[in-house]
C-alpha cells in the first residue's frame, strides 16, 4: 500500500509530460512544411529534472517516460527564441507539479492577499478609534451615574478659574488695595478634589454610627436624636416645621418671605418678612431645613419639594468667568452663602451630577468676592468684610469642602486672617467689622474657628464656649441661637446639656399649634425678625432643633484630627 502512495507522483509525472508531449507533436505537425526538423533533445532534458524531483527519485526514474514523450514528437520544429522556450517551459512545469503543490502555491497566494487588506482595513480603523477615544471618554464620564431626573435640561454649567477681570462697580465700598498688595502667602497646601476626598475634622464615629459631617442625616438619625439630647417632642416640631415649609412653597419652586404672595396662604399667615425681593435667600434658607433631616432631590418624602427648590437656586445662578452668583439686591452676599451652603450639602449627601457643577460654581464666586487684603466678605463683592457675612461663607467653604469640592487654600487662609483681626479677649470673643464681643458674632467667631481647625485644648476656645454657656441661649435673637447651638453641640459635655435643656424645650413650646401657622415660629425683635418674618425664624428654629443630626460633633475621640488645607 505503501509502494503504491509512492509510486503516485511519478505516475501523475508521466502523464503530465505525455499531455506535454502530445500538444508538441500536434504543433510541430503543423509547422513541418516550413521549417526542417531539430532534435528536441535540449529542452527535454531541462524538463527530465525537474519532474522527477516531485517524485523524490533519481534523475533517471523518469529518463524512459520522458523519451517516450519526445519520441511523439515527429520532427519538431526549429528551436523557438528564448522567451517562447521559457514560457514552454514553465507551462510545462506546472502541468508537472503534483496537483497538492499547486493548491498549496494558490492558496498561500491568496492567504497573503487577504492578509495584507485586513491589516490595511485594521490601521485605518485604529488611527480611526485613536482620534475619537477622547470624545468618546468624556460621554461615558457623563453617563456613568445615570440621573433619575436632571434639575435642569441640559445641566451644563462650566467652572472655570477664578479671575479677577470682571468689572466692579465704581460706587461700592471697595478695599483700596490692588491684587499686587494682596498676594497670596506660601503655605503648605493639601491637594484634593473630586479625585482625592479631603480628611476633614467632620469625620466622625458616634457610637456604631461612622461617617462624615452630614451622614448623620440618614439612618442612623434617631440613635443620634436619643443620645445627644433631643426627644420625640423634637422631633414632632421638626416635623410640622417642615410641613409648614412645604405648604409655602411658590409655583415656581422658590420661596418668598412676603407671605401673601403665596398661592396657599394669602396672608392666613402673620408677619411676613419686608425683604420681599429676596427670593434666593428665603429659598436657600427654605431648603436647609429639609436637607438637614435628610430629605434630598433623591429621597424623603419630600424629594419633590427639594428638587423644586435646587432647580429655582440653579436657574437663577448668574454665570462669569468668576463662578456663578446668586448676589441679589435684597439678599445681597447672604444670599450667595446661604444658597450656596444649600447647593454643596445637596451634592455632598446624593453626589448628583447635576449639582457638581453649580456647587463648584458657587466655591469659586465665594473665593472671587472675598476682600483680597482683609480677606472677609461683606454685602457687595470684594468689600472689607463683617463677621455676620463671613459666618455664612465659611459655612459654604466648608460645605463644599465636605462634598469634595476644590476649595482654594489661600480663600481659607485669608478668611483666617480677617478672624484675627476681629477677635477681642485673645479670640475667645468677636466683634462686627473690628475687635468686639458680641453674642451673635462671638458665635459666628468661635464657630468658624472651630472649623478652621482650632483644638478643643485651644485656651481661647475654652473661655469663649464658658462665656457662651453662661450667656445661655436667647428668647428671641434665632440668629444668635442658631450659631450658639451649634457651637455647643460640637463642644458637648456639661455646657451642651445645660444650653440644650433650655433651648429645646424653649422651642417646642413657642411652636404655633393652630390654624395655618401651625408648624412655624416668629418672635418680635431679634436679629433679622423684622426683615426675614416667618419664613427666616421657622427656618433658624428648624435648624436649631435639628442640630442632633445636622453635623456630626467635631470633638469626639474618635474623630479624624484633620480640618482645611492650609
Amino acid at each position: 500500500m505503501a509502494d503504491e502512495n509512492l509510486n503516485k507522483p511519478e505516475e501523475e509525472a508521466v502523464d503530465a509530460v505525455e499531455v506535454a508531449g502530445d500538444a508538441v507533436a500536434e504543433n510541430g505537425a503543423k509547422a513541418e512544411a516550413k521549417t526542417p526538423a531539430k532534435p528536441a533533445a535540449k529542452p527535454l532534458k531541462k524538463a527530465a529534472p525537474a519532474a522527477a524531483a516531485p517524485a523524490g527519485k533519481p534523475a533517471k526514474a523518469a529518463e524512459k517516460p520522458i523519451k517516450q514523450a519526445a519520441a511523439k514528437q515527429a520532427e519538431p520544429e526549429e528551436e523557438a527564441d528564448t522567451g517562447e522556450e521559457d514560457e514552454s517551459f514553465s507551462k510545462t512545469l506546472m502541468l508537472m507539479l503534483p496537483s497538492w503543490l499547486a493548491s498549496m502555491v494558490v492558496h498561500m497566494v491568496g492567504f497573503l492577499v487577504l492578509a495584507l487588506w485586513f491589516n490595511d482595513g485594521a490601521a485605518a480603523q485604529k488611527r480611526i478609534e485613536v482620534v475619537t477615544a477622547i470624545t468618546e471618554e468624556e460621554e461615558l464620564d457623563q453617563l456613568d451615574e445615570p440621573m433619575d431626573e436632571p434639575l435642569m435640561d441640559p445641566m451644563d454649567v462650566t467652572v472655570t478659574e477664578i479671575t479677577n477681570e470682571a468689572p466692579v462697580d465704581s460706587e461700592m465700598d471697595i478695599s483700596p488695595a490692588t491684587d499686587l498688595d494682596a498676594a497670596a502667602v506660601a503655605v503648605d497646601l493639601t491637594d484634593f478634589g473630586l479625585e482625592k476626598a479631603p480628611r476633614n475634622d467632620l469625620m466622625a464615629t458616634v457610637g456604631a454610627y461612622s461617617g462624615s459631617g452630614v451622614d448623620g442625616r440618614g439612618s442612623g438619625k434617631a440613635g443620634l436624636v436619643a443620645r445627644a439630647g433631643g426627644n420625640e417632642r423634637s422631633e414632632r416640631a421638626v416635623a410640622l416645621a417642615l410641613k409648614w415649609l412645604a405648604d409655602h412653597q411658590m409655583p415656581d419652586g422658590g420661596w418668598s418671605i412676603d407671605l401673601t404672595a403665596v398661592p396657599q396662604c394669602r396672608g392666613q399667615c402673620r408677619h411676613s418678612g419686608k425683604s420681599d425681593k429676596a427670593r434666593l435667600a428665603a429659598t436657600g434658607l427654605a431648603l436647609l431645613p429639609f436637607l438637614g433631616a435628610g430629605h434630598t432631590q433623591k429621597t424623603g418624602r419630600y424629594q419633590q419639594t427639594v428638587q423644586r427648590g435646587l432647580y429655582y437656586i440653579v436657574s437663577n445662578m448668574k454665570l462669569s468667568p468668576q463662578g456663578g452668583s446668586m448676589h441679589e439686591n435684597q439678599g445681597n452676599m447672604y444670599s450667595h452663602g446661604i444658597c450656596s451652603i444649600a447647593l454643596c450639602e445637596a451634592y455632598a449627601m446624593t453626589q448628583d451630577r447635576a449639582l457638581q457643577n453649580p456647587a463648584q460654581a458657587a466655591i469659586n464666586f465665594i473665593a472671587y468676592a472675598q476682600d483680597p487684603v482683609g480677606g472677609g466678605w461683606r454685602y457687595q463683592i470684594r468689600q472689607p468684610g463683617d463677621t455676620s457675612v463671613v459666618g455664612w461663607q465659611i459655612m459654604a467653604l466648608k460645605s463644599g469642602h465636605m462634598a469634595y469640592l476644590r476649595v482654594p487654600p489661600v480663600t481659607v487662609k485669608k478668611a483666617f486672617d480677617f478672624l484675627d483681626a476681629v477677635q477681642s479677649n485673645s479670640g475667645a470673643n468677636y466683634g462686627y467689622t473690628g475687635p468686639g464681643e458680641g453674642p451673635a458674632t462671638t458665635a459666628i467667631g468661635l464657630l468658624c474657628r472651630m472649623y478652621l481647625g482650632w483644638k478643643k485644648d485651644n485656651p481661647a476656645l475654652q473661655r469663649g464656649v464658658k462665656w457662651l454657656s453662661n450667656r445661655g441661649p436667647s428668647k428671641n435673637d434665632f440668629y444668635y441661637n442658631y450659631y450658639a447651638t451649634q457651637v455647643l453641640r460640637h463642644w458637648e459635655g456639661e455646657e451642651w446639656v445645660k444650653w440644650n435643656n433650655v433651648m429645646r424645650d424653649q422651642l417646642i413650646n413657642t411652636q404655633a399649634q393652630k390654624g395655618h401657622e401651625t408648624g412655624s415660629w416668629y418672635e418680635e425683635s431679634g436679629h433679622a425678625n423684622e426683615s426675614g418674618g416667618r419664613l427666616y425664624c421657622t427656618a433658624m428654629g428648624t435648624m436649631i432643633l435639628e442640630v442632633y443630626y445636622r453635623h456630626l460633633p467635631i470633638y469626639r475621640s474618635q474623630s479624624v484630627d484633620e480640618n482645611f488645607p492650609l
